[in-house]
């Protein structure tokens, strides 16, 4: 309280208080007339004497109302003798008269409440010093006299006046400087006045709030003295003034003064721990709910005291055993019954009191704070739902049991209902328990929640309870039910405003829990606190301990043998057969079953009373301490361990072991066991008729002495005796174990309770992170699905920025505890959030299907427009559930295992939908470098054409062929809108902002182990979408008995094989782990590959081919490599034509960079197995180059003769790249033929043979580019150095022209042309300048192969000469003389004979002699007579003379010396375009 300075005299602020108090007792007809009588002060100054002598029958004082006058005379007096200060005054001389008419009957409530109002005025202005002699008894008489007031009531509001005055004195006085001389007396009474008038109903609202308010300050003062006293000695100072003391404070009242005593009073102690004490107990008495006298209002009252009390010294009260004694045990007691309360105020006022109590004292309170958590979990837990089992937390099999019997009937205190006959009690309420709803259910959620933010809360509960044998999981226990609250659908029949609430206080608790952790993982605090705190190896082996006690009782309370075996097995009865610590197996037994929790004590009873059990029975008892107690008491005590047998020999047994051990101990007025025996059974059957409501007529005391007369071995029971065990009986029941109810339960229950907590010892503090990793682990799983619940219902933005939060902080635990499982689910969890795994699209009726997307141009680039990327763009919290999924992932990868399949299905998503960045969609190949993944196959259907009569297997695959993609399944969109585009982009900034470039970069470079998780997540999708799609596929045609057919293609198929190859091949070092997996994959799609697209199957060769360039250079796995190249090998002819270009590039790939791997005959058979194979694919080239031809023969045939193929025509555009293709091949052979083991000119004809002959056949077609074209290529292969890289020994010359230069020029020649020509006038040219290229070829050819190479004329030469000159003939005979043709031919004819003559080859015979009778000697030899000779026939018929007008004979030699060679220049018509291996003509 403030003291404020006075600006006038205090001793004229004094007269003017007097004159007030006089004035207002003027005012009463008792002193409106009364005078000064008498001179007693004159006359005594003088020496005078006055007779004091009074008769005892006349009143001492018979002018009392003078002498309550007089003395504010005397203070007047005394006011004259001082200056200004009135502290010079002695404190009673200034108070007296003030508390004089006070204190006196006589005094009106006006006239006290005006002397009230001076002492609050000589108060608040500091006119009492608290240093004047004899304040301690102004101070004495000032507390007094306030706490007695008395005074002649008027009207009810002027005594309310009054009493608001007292309240202020009251208040100034202990607030004030004075306060602190206060003795505890004092401060008691003054305490007592203010709450005497908080009690008093009568009185009205204002006054009560007025002395609440008063009390509350007085309470902030007494207990705030606390924090300066010392523990230790306050307490002895109690304990001395307890001994000191015959009374209490509040029940021991001074003595009010009577007169002025002239000797000093000696000072008392200033106020300390004992008034402390007797305000708490006042106060807790004040909230016993039993009490009747005491109403809601005054309950209220002390809660208010008592909150304000907790808020001021909460935290020092612990210190003081006298006050948390009080707290503890009956605060407790009395808090936890009104938190049952059905009025609002009660409860929410005695739930904010509970709250404090355990903030500030909760390391005194474990057995209490364990008993109102789960009374609060049983009220709380949903009243409709079966036991989930998703939800359940275990830690092992058996789930553990939740509850010991003590506190299990300590919460059947709090709901006063008997307990179940079920060991294991569930989290949900038990038959008849009304759960709390609306307001209340809110009331104990918020405390509950107020208790959770705790920082060390849920450590506590794990270390205090869950590792406690005797104690329920209450961790486990609340953390299933925080989190299936969180669902909306556990909430059936509740008030959606409510079941809102609900989820949301729940969901912060657990939001809380995850934050907490989170924090305590930042700062690395994983050391103890000190050395003697509990470790996390402890807490686990105890409970392991507790599961297997746990599993042990439920085992007994099911079939008791049974559970005692399993608990010696596990040795927590006896360890040997002497037990442990040498206590008898019998003993051990016994102290197990008296003291283990959850044990059915029905069963207990049933177990000791058989007769083969007498020893553990007699131990049983034996474990009671019966000395000095009454046989009632000790029956009661030991039946509460038990519950009696219903069997008489059973009872029997029992009671007869009791009297035996009862007699033992030496009871006072008892004879014989036998006696006691008697007795006992007579207290059970008293106990029966005194408290069974079937019996009416009770027996009364005297009934009970009768029946025991004479048992006392011959003689009776002492009255007095009986008549006690009597009293004793009617006043307190024996219960039965399981049977208490109401409030006898209650009390039964507080008393185990109490005597519980005189073991349990303090609760331990667990602000430190070294029991985190056990919570997290155990709690994990449902706290994240709850959380992810979470995130799909609620709405607002702030709930959902904690979710988000919570998510991340769980991704951080699980990254420092090491839990990849963790991520996974989490990854699970957020992955449904984010709508990406409704892949409505990609299948349809498990068929693959693609879809056309519109596409639109947006700023430059290019968007597509997809139903997903819509809905994704429109799907807020989708979004957040993408960025932060993936974010999570982002630096986590190490620690995400079976999340993998989430992602990937994402992206696999997001491929199908367009929406994944570009270097996610790329291939790589052998020939095209890297490309992109195809969306989607070709959907026209190619039109029929007639098959070639040469090719039937070619033919056949034409129509599998033409359409590379194979066919697929398509669905339109409609039209694009502005609204769509904007969602689209939206999608797609989100995608961005998910990083998933980073992500993929991140893959490459996992660990083996999460590595592997990523190929097994691959591998699975994959399969899904073909080898086990194709599974359903075929079981449905076989039931239907449909044909099979080829599966549509699925680009999504597609993109995650390539993944899964990239990867692959990207970790070479982990290429033994990863290899099995995408080789099992692999082959699943080889073995059926006719059944599969071209495309998927196409890349599967590609992707097994780059793996094997790994295998290949791992010595190791080179038995793999032959693995795979053994399953390219078993492919059908069909698919190694489709895939055969890129398969003998993958193959010469592998054999050039590692030749050491192909060495063996096995091995190089393999490999040409694969390329006489792949050959297939000049064949299919070959197809694609007839297409056109046979087009325009089919439309000739149908006489559809304006139609013709153009430049534009797709067919001939894709003939023309085929022959691209096949002339492309020319650099690859001569790679295979050099590697190759076989013999030169095997591996010559195998090589070259099938391209050479593919493209001659080309040469020949219907249409004129397509024959100029094959005719180039033909000549730049014959002619160029690729296929004389092996040298001239290994080309078989006479093989080549057989096979294919005079083919070629053959077809040029077939009928069908010229009558194609003659139809399609244009066409006729064409036809004849391809004929005079094939003439040109043939010649050159020849020139390039067979005289290039030799000098001399030989057999197979002349052979092959006259082949080319039938041929030169037939190009003749089919042109006019106007064609160009016809001249050409015998131009080249000429340059080939000339260099034949130059080379010796083709010689004329000599000339004749010029005179006649001359020797002709012919030098040639027989080989070159016949070349002349057969040359010179056959040119006859086509170009007579040509031959003797080119080459004349020679003339006769004229000398010895030979003729210098020609120099012959050859016509430019004959010379190449590729460089020769040919003489230099000139």
């Amino acid at each position: 309280m403030a003291i404020y300075e006075l600006s006038i005299q205090s001793s004229h602020l004094v007269y003017a208080e007097v004159i007030a108090v006089t004035s207002a007792m003027r005012k009463n007809s008792r002193w409106s007339s009364l005078s000064s009588r008498g001179f007693p002060s004159v006359g005594s100054s003088m020496g005078l004497r006055r007779t004091t002598h009074q008769t005892d029958h006349r009143p001492r004082d018979p002018h009392p109302e003078s002498d309550l006058m007089g003395g504010f005379e005397q203070l007047k007096r005394a006011l004259r003798s001082i200056q200004t200060d009135v502290r010079q005054l002695p404190v009673s001389t200034l108070l007296g008269p003030f508390l004089d008419i006070i204190r006196s009957p006589l005094s009106t409530g006006p006239i006290s409440s005006t002397a009230l109002a001076s002492l609050h005025t000589f108060l608040v202005y500091g006119l009492v010093s608290p240093t004047a002699a004899d304040i301690h008894p102004a101070l004495t008489a000032l507390s007094n006299t306030i706490s007695h007031i008395q005074f002649e009531g008027s009207d009810p509001a002027s005594d309310e006046i009054l009493l608001f005055r007292m309240l202020a004195v009251i208040d100034a006085c202990m607030t004030g400087p004075l306060g602190p001389h206060l003795g505890d007396v004092q401060v008691c009474e003054l305490l007592e006045a203010v709450l005497t008038i908080c009690c008093q109903m009568r009185r009205s609202e204002i006054l009560r709030r007025a002395a609440a308010a008063t009390m509350h300050s007085l309470a902030r003062t007494v207990f705030s003295k606390l924090n300066t006293l010392d523990p230790e000695e306050a307490e002895r100072q109690l304990r001395q003034q307890e001994e000191s003391e015959t009374s209490s404070a509040f029940t021991e009242k001074l003595e009010p003064e009577t007169g002025t005593s002239t000797e000093p009073h000696p000072p008392a102690p200033p106020y300390g721990l004992l008034s402390i004490r007797e305000l708490i107990r006042v106060v807790v008495n004040l909230l016993d709910p039993t009490d009747p006298v005491h109403t809601d209002s005054i309950r209220l009252a002390a809660l208010d005291i008592l909150n304000v009390v907790l808020q001021v010294s909460g935290n020092t009260i612990g210190s003081f055993p006298s006050l948390y004694t009080i707290m503890t045990d009956k605060g407790c007691k009395f808090l936890f019954q009104l938190a049952r309360s059905d009025n609002l105020l009660i409860l929410q006022l005695s739930l904010r009191v509970i709250s404090l109590l355990f903030d500030t004292m909760r390391q005194h309170l474990k057995l209490q704070q364990e008993l109102f958590i789960s009374f609060t979990l049983d009220r709380l837990a949903s009243f409709s739902i079966p036991n989930p089992p998703t939800l359940r937390l275990k830690l092992g099999n058996p789930p553990p049991l939740l509850l010991a019997p003590q506190p299990h009937l300590a919460r059947a205190m709090l709901l006063q209902i008997p307990p179940e006959e079920d060991d294991i009690p569930r989290p949900y309420p038990r038959l008849g328990v009304q759960p709390a709803r609306g307001e209340t259910r809110e009331l104990l959620l918020e405390t509950l929640g107020h208790l959770a933010r705790q920082p060390s809360f849920f450590g506590d509960l794990w270390v205090n309870y869950d590792c406690d044998m005797n104690c329920e999981d209450l961790f486990e226990r609340l953390v299933a039910f925080l989190t299936s609250g969180v669902y909306a659908d556990q909430y059936p029949g509740v008030l959606e405003s409510h079941q809102y609430t609900s989820q949301l206080m729940r969901l912060d608790l657990l939001l809380t829990f995850i934050d907490q952790m989170a924090s305590r993982a930042e700062y690395e605090s994983s050391a103890p606190p000190s050395s003697d705190f509990p470790k996390p190896e402890q807490m686990n082996r105890l409970k392991a301990q507790k599961k297997l006690l746990l599993t042990g009782t439920a085992r007994f309370n099911s079939k008791p043998k049974s559970g005692l075996a399993f608990l010696e097995e596990n040795g927590l009865i006896y360890s040997d057969s002497h037990g442990k610590a040498g206590v008898p197996r019998a003993q051990s037994l016994a102290m197990f079953l008296k003291n283990a929790p959850r044990l059915d004590k029905k069963l207990v009873g049933e177990y000791l009373s058989k007769a083969e059990n007498v020893d553990v029975l007699k131990a049983f008892i034996g474990l009671y301490d019966f000395r000095n107690k009454s046989i009632a008491e000790a029956m009661r005590e030991m039946l509460e361990s038990f519950r009696l047998p219903g069997e008489a020999q059973q009872i029997e047994r029992i009671t007869s072991t009791f009297a035996e051990i009862f007699f033992a101990s030496e009871p006072a007025g008892i004879n014989s066991q036998d006696a006691v025996f008697v007795l006992a059974f007579a207290v059970i059957m008293l106990n029966t008729d005194l408290h069974s409501p079937n019996i009416r007529k009770r027996m009364t005391a005297e009934d009970f002495q009768r029946n025991l007369r004479g048992v006392n071995f011959g003689s009776d029971f002492a009255p007095e005796y009986l008549q006690n065990i009597y009293d004793t009986i009617r006043k307190r029941e024996i219960i039965m174990p399981e049977e208490h109810t109401g409030q006898a339960g209650f009390d039964y229950a507080w008393k185990e309770l109490s005597l519980r907590s005189k073991t349990s010892g303090p609760l331990i503090v667990c602000h430190t992170d070294i029991f985190d990793e056990t919570m997290f682990k155990l709690a994990w799983k449902p706290i994240v699905s709850s959380i992810a619940s979470a995130f799909e219902t609620f709405e607002d933005e702030y709930v959902v920025q904690k979710v988000i939060t919570g998510f991340r902080q769980c991704a951080t635990l699980a990254g420092k505890f090491h839990l990849p499982e963790v991520f996974d689910y989490v990854v699970m969890s957020l992955s449904h959030a984010t709508g990406l795994l409704q892949d409505d699209v990609s299948m349809n009726s498990g068929h693959p299907v693609t879809v056309n997307f519109p596409e639109v141009e947006v700023d430059g680039q290019t968007v597509t427009v997809s139903s997903l990327a819509i809905r994704f763009g429109t799907s807020f919290r989708g979004q957040l559930a993408a960025v932060v999924l993936f974010n999570i992932a982002n630096g986590n990868g190490n620690a995400i295992r079976g999340g993998w399949t989430q992602i990937f299905e994402m992206f696999q998503t997001l491929f199908l939908h367009s929406l994944l960045p570009t270097r996610m969609l790329q291939t790589e190949d052998f020939l095209g470098g890297v490309s992109m993944i195809p969306m989607q196959g070709n959907a026209s259907t190619p039109t029929p054409v007639p098959a070639r009569s040469d090719g039937g297997l070619l033919s056949t695959l034409s129509s599998y062929l033409l359409t590379p993609y194979g066919p697929s399944t398509e669905v339109a969109m409609p039209e694009v809108t502005d609204r769509d585009v904007e969602n689209t982009l939206s999608a797609i900034d989100c995608i961005a902002a998910c990083r998933l470039h980073e992500l993929y970069t991140q893959i490459m470079l996992l660990d083996w182990d999460a590595l592997v998780a990523v190929v097994k997540a691959l591998t699975d999708l994959a399969d899904r979408r073909t080898i086990r799609l194709l599974a359903r596929v075929s079981e449905n045609n076989a039931r239907y008995e449909s044909p099979a057919k080829q599966l549509p293609y699925d680009p999504a198929s597609v993109f995650l094989l390539e993944t899964m190859v990239s990867i692959t091949v990207q970790k070479p070092d982990n290429i033994e782990d990863i290899w099995p997996l995408v080789f099992q994959h692999i082959s699943g799609l080889l073995s059926s590959a006719v059944r599969f697209s071209v495309l998927l199957i196409e890349r599967t060769v590609v992707g097994l081919l780059r793996i094997a360039l790994i295998l290949a250079a791992k010595p190791s796995l080179r038995d793999q490599l032959y693995i795979a190249l053994d399953l390219l090998g078993s492919l059908p002819p069909v698919i190694v034509s489709a895939v055969a270009e890129q398969l003998t590039a993958g193959i010469a790939l592998i054999i050039k960079q590692h030749r050491d791997v192909i060495s063996s005959s096995t091995e190089w058979g393999l490999v040409f197995a694969l390329i006489k194979e792949s050959w297939g694919l000049i064949s299919i080239l070959e197809e694609f180059a007839y297409v056109p031809g046979r087009a325009v023969a089919f439309k000739s045939d149908r006489r559809t003769r304006t139609v013709e193929a153009t430049p534009l025509n797709p067919n001939l555009e894709r003939g023309l790249k085929a022959i691209d293709l096949l002339f492309t091949l020319k650099g690859t052979l001569p790679r295979w033929i050099d590697q190759s083991s076989l013999p030169r000119e095997q591996a010559w004809k195998a090589g070259w043979t099938p391209l050479l002959v593919a493209i001659g056949r080309q040469c020949a077609g219907l249409i004129p580019e397509m024959r100029h074209l094959s005719l180039n290529c033909l000549q730049r292969v014959l002619l160029g150095p690729h296929i004389l890289a092996q040298g001239n020994a290994a080309i078989d010359v006479i093989y080549l022209f057989d096979h294919v230069v005079f083919p070629m020029v053959d077809d040029l020649l077939r009928p069908e042309l010229d009558e194609d020509a003659r139809h399609h006038h244009h066409h006729r040219g064409p036809l004849s300048e391809s004929r005079l290229k094939a003439s040109t070829l043939l010649c050159k050819s020849f020139l390039h192969f067979e005289i290039g190479s030799t000098s001399t004329a030989n057999p197979e030469l002349r052979e092959l000469w006259l082949i080319v000159l039938d041929f030169s003939d037939r190009l003749m005979r089919s042109c006019g003389r106007q064609d160009q043709l016809f001249e050409a031919v015998p131009e080249s004819i000429k340059n080939l004979v000339l260099v034949m003559h130059a080379s010796g080859i083709l010689v004329p015979p000599p000339a004749p002699p010029s005179s006649p009778g001359g020797l002709i000697t012919d030098s040639r030899d027989e080989e070159q007579r016949l070349m002349w000779n057969e040359t010179l026939d056959r040119m006859t018929p086509f170009i007579p003379g040509f031959l003797e007008d080119l080459i004349p004979s020679p003339p006769p030699p004229t000398s010895s010396t030979s003729a210098p060679p020609l120099n012959i220049k050859t016509s430019d018509s004959i010379s190449t375009a590729e460089p020769t291996l040919a003489p230099p003509l000139i």
